[in-house]
């Protein structure tokens, strides 16, 4: 790799950390948000689907867009959409935190700017993974998609970390300071970048979400996404009821547990960009059985520290999942598609990310145990799909990449 492709990949993976840290830093302090604006539980609830909805109903648009207008122009004018966004969000709310106004107004506002943030989020990480897949050879992607991923985790760990640190002196504070962290990243991107060349328009259809090319990897995003949530939704309710641990102790081992996820995400994603050959498709096979195991394990292990290694299992296979569903989407398509590919592995993981919350809590009424069943199940039925694939699924896989680089 030349030194002009090493600065710009590097670029890449620090503003990504650093705009899903500033996506995360939110977690601890929405629920004290919530109760100081005088709001009930389920409205917070409401603002994050509405942003989880309009990433879903944007992600393919922005990477269509890419396609169309090149990446450094898309991925520029998104992170700028997302800090202006996010600095307002935090605005309204330092606003209305000192006198809250109508319980209508304020939810209103805050789905109007949590759905912008959404919005203009969704474009990061497809047109990210889309640049990814234009300049690397298809053997390499495995590798490279791992970087990205193991970026990504870290920006979970450290999102809710910095949150936490700096909540201590004001509730608005970490907003003002995560929203100014992808300034940082685009600052360093804007320089890097080489500038977009001219496209050519094309009449041909946008690929769908029901391509045959991309049913692998679109059906692989749900299933391990909609794991991953269930994950976050349920452990704080299961280490009270089924750990027995009152409030404040169950909240300390559901952060164990969470943090022990990003800790292992990075591990295995950094170890995987060593390995760039390994085939996607045996990734994501064994990655759906290892990570259905984990969650199996969950109504076995009952301790903390049990919960804590059913967590980090789940991640291990997880680890091996997400790049390999990139690298797939990515293998699958010509040069003109990755955009609305990588767009649309983006969609189905706003899918989830609208779907599963609603799901997994209602599963945890009917039983503790249901949800984290649920989800070892379908990631069973993922490993099964791998199998049962035919390899040449896809014209352009890892396996086959006649059409990969096709012009």
């Amino acid at each position: 790799m030349s030194t002009a492709a090493r600065s710009e990949l590097n670029a890449l993976l620090l503003f990504n950390t650093l705009c899903l840290t500033a996506m995360m830093a939110i977690v601890p302090v929405i629920g004290p948000i919530i109760r100081e604006l005088q709001l009930s539980e389920w409205h917070g609830g409401l603002v994050v689907t509405a942003s989880g909805v309009l990433w879903m109903l944007m992600a393919r648009v922005w990477g269509r867009r890419s396609d169309r207008r090149g990446r450094r122009t898309v991925l520029l004018q998104a992170a700028a959409g997302y800090l202006v966004s996010y600095l307002l969000l935090a605005g309204c709310l330092d606003y209305m935190l000192d006198e809250p106004p109508a319980a209508w107004l304020t939810l209103s506002v805050m789905i109007l700017f949590r759905g912008l943030v959404g919005a203009f989020y969704a474009a990061l990480p497809s047109v990210s993974a889309a640049r990814v897949a234009d300049t690397t050879a298809p053997a390499e992607r495995g590798g490279i998609m791992a970087r990205l991923g193991a970026a990504n985790a870290l920006g979970m760990v450290l999102g809710p970390m910095l949150g936490g640190l700096l909540v201590q002196d004001s509730l608005i504070l970490p907003l003002y300071v995560a929203a100014l962290l992808p300034l940082l990243g685009m600052i360093w991107l804007a320089r890097v970048l080489p500038k977009d060349g001219r496209h050519e328009h094309s009449d041909a259809p946008p690929v769908r979400l029901t391509d045959p090319r991309l049913r692998l990897p679109l059906a692989g995003m749900l299933l391990a996404m909609s794991g991953v949530i269930t994950a976050q939704m349920t452990v704080g309710f299961f280490a009270m009821d089924r750990l027995a641990l009152p409030a404040n102790e169950a909240a300390r081992a559901a952060g164990m547990a969470i943090t022990a996820v990003g800790v292992t995400l990075i591990l295995v994603q950094g170890g995987l960009s060593r390995f760039g050959s390994a085939s996607p498709r045996l990734c994501l096979g064994v990655g759906a059985l290892i990570a259905a195991v984990g969650f199996a394990l969950v109504s076995l292990l009952s301790s903390v520290v049990g919960l804590v290694v059913c967590y980090c299992v789940m991640a291990m296979g997880l680890g091996l999942v997400f790049p390999a569903i990139q690298t797939l989407a990515a293998n699958s398509v010509t040069a003109r598609e990755q955009g609305v590919a990588a767009g649309s592995v983006t969609a189905v993981q706003g899918l989830a990310m609208v779907v599963t919350p609603l799901l997994s809590t209602l599963a945890y009424e009917v039983s503790p145990v249901l949800p984290y069943a649920a989800s070892a199940g379908l990631l069973l039925v993922l490993a099964m799909m791998v199998g049962l694939s035919r390899r040449n699924l896809g014209a352009g896989e890892t396996d086959d990449n006649s059409l990969a680089n096709a012009p």
